[in-house]
């Protein structure tokens, strides 16, 4: 029986997390980890669950940009929008007069993927399987027909997407076997928050390590000296041959960053993450032609507007690694754009993940990445953050320090509903109780 759409809602809900400083970084001191969290209902019970990340301020925004997308959703029917994914994809992104305030970036993109998120999770639970296991299954051409490749031909074609893709098809039995058995190698965000104390630091790397953890990352970019301190913490910790990431959260110029991330170069971090302006795509080429005699690569992503941006940022080697966003881009369409030109450009994609609910989302993506499209493991890592899965129904599972794929039909992404109705903003119990402690 088709399944027609008939109810669109979306809720804004927000963790308040800066009250102990988790996610805190150089630019975002306080953020308060928020989601605005979209549920389609169908005409036969049948409902699909998406959200798109924020760090509080602002997800009101968002929902409203959700509401205005959902008359392009409600009435149609599951297998209509599947049966022309790129035409449903291009529906919300280049409606003539919607997309004035976009096109494809910013608070409307955002909507957009909460909105495609949950079709996804639908789809996926229609066919009884985790959404990973849908892409997997998915012939190339399938594929292929999800994706818009407007604005990126000059980079990939339709025909190289599926040349990429009938090549992979060798082996992918045995790549997803060894996804069952061993899971996807992750890296760890959660030691090394700018906000935390160095006493804190220090007992959570070495919890980190005797849980087995061997990459982890440092937020750094607000005093030189603090950078220095922390980083020589951590690589003292972690001995010489673990691997040390840094990420600067967009806080320098292109000069700054050049000569900042040098004097800390002696730690060996693999990767610059975020060095400047994520827009910025000539300056991170230039940040990275001048880090590469150090060793250090460019790692940037989870604020790329747009496969438009990605392609361009491979064009010029601005990357030397990519990281996708399963909420910043137009969902898994866009991604799927976005992992294939990554291949295409041999650029390994380490995606960026945390926050609520983007490690429950990305996992699928890096899984089918391995399987279908990279087949290769080589300096590649999906970012973990140890907050807020219990808000979930099928949260993470993380063994050996690495993503073991999900079993439960859709895309991981439904949330527990005691936990939508106590974190509602701005109502909800929980922010009901702080607003009314809070001075005028």
């Amino acid at each position: 029986m088709p399944q027609k759409i008939v109810k669109l809602t979306v809720k804004d809900v927000r963790f308040p997390t800066s009250l102990g400083q988790h996610g805190s970084d150089a630019m975002h001191t306080d953020p308060d980890y928020s989601v605005a969290y979209v549920v389609i209902e169908t005409d036969g019970g049948m409902k699909g669950y998406g959200l798109t990340f924020t760090v509080g301020r602002g997800t009101e925004v968002v929902v409203c940009a959700v509401k205005a997308l959902s008359g392009f959703v409600v009435g149609k029917t599951l297998e209509e929008i599947v049966a022309d994914f790129r035409g449903f994809y291009r529906l919300l992104t280049s409606d003539g007069q919607m997309r004035w305030i976009g096109p494809e970036k910013g608070v409307i993109q955002l909507a957009t993927a909460a909105v495609l998120n949950a079709v996804w999770d639908l789809w996926a639970r229609a066919e009884g399987k985790p959404l990973w296991k849908l892409l997997v299954d998915m012939s190339p051409e399938q594929l292929v027909s999800c994706i818009d490749f407007r604005y990126i031909t000059d980079a990939l074609t339709e025909q190289e997407a599926l040349d990429l893709l009938r090549k992979a098809q060798t082996g992918k039995t045995e790549r997803e076997e060894q996804m069952l058995k061993e899971g996807y190698p992750a890296y760890t965000t959660s030691c090394a928050w700018l906000g935390y104390s160095d006493q804190q630091l220090t007992q959570l790397c070495t919890d980190a390590l005797a849980s087995g953890w061997s990459r982890f990352k440092v937020k750094v970019g607000a005093e030189l000296e603090d950078d220095e301190r922390r980083c020589r913490l951590i690589r003292q910790m972690i001995g010489p041959d673990k691997t040390l990431l840094i990420d600067a959260n967009q806080r320098w110029d292109v000069g700054e960053a050049i000569s900042w991330v040098t004097s800390l170069a002696p730690f060996r971090p693999l990767w610059i993450e975020e060095p400047t302006s994520p827009d910025d795509i000539l300056g991170h080429a230039t940040i990275s032609k001048a880090l590469a005699p150090l060793g250090i690569g460019v790692a940037s992503g989870e604020q790329c507007h747009n496969r438009v941006m990605f392609k361009q940022f491979l064009q010029v080697s601005a990357l030397q690694f990519v990281q996708i966003d399963s909420c910043r881009l137009g969902s898994v369409n866009e991604n799927l754009a976005v992992l294939l030109m990554a291949h295409k450009f041999q650029v390994p994609v380490c995606p960026h993940a945390g926050g609520v609910g983007l490690c429950e989302l990305v996992q699928h993506l890096i899984l089918f990445d391995y399987i279908s499209v990279s087949a290769d493991l080589n300096n590649r890592m999906c970012e973990y953050v140890d907050h807020l899965h219990e808000h979930f129904t099928s949260p993470v599972v993380i063994r050996n320090a690495h993503y073991l794929p999900p079993k439960d039909p859709g895309y991981s992404c439904e949330m527990l509903e005691s936990s939508v109705e106590t974190h509602q903003f701005p109502g909800g119990e929980v922010w009901a109780n702080l607003l009314a402690k809070a001075p005028e």
